[in-house]
């Protein structure tokens, strides 16, 4: 079975979720609990923390099932 990416925006950043490249790590749940909640729909809730925190976290995804662009082209990847 195909699945699509989750997909979360809020104004400045977007995050996406492949759930078929996740290896349930959960160190996005546990290091980021405001943010990554395995409990509720929708499980990503970009208001619970920075950009700049979401981002670092997303980075740390062992699996890249986690990923994330800039909203708005003109701003560099941090």
């Amino acid at each position: 079975m195909k699945t699509k990416d989750n997909v979360f925006s809020n104004s400045d950043i977007t995050v996406t979720f492949n759930p078929c490249a996740c290896i349930h790590s959960d160190h996005c749940a546990k290091e980021l609990s405001s943010v990554f909640q395995d409990s509720v729909i929708p499980w990503i809730d970009l208001e619970g923390s920075s950009d700049k925190k979401i981002i670092q976290q997303v980075k740390k995804c062992p699996s890249g099932a986690l990923q994330f662009h800039y909203n708005k082209e003109d701003r560099e990847v941090a």
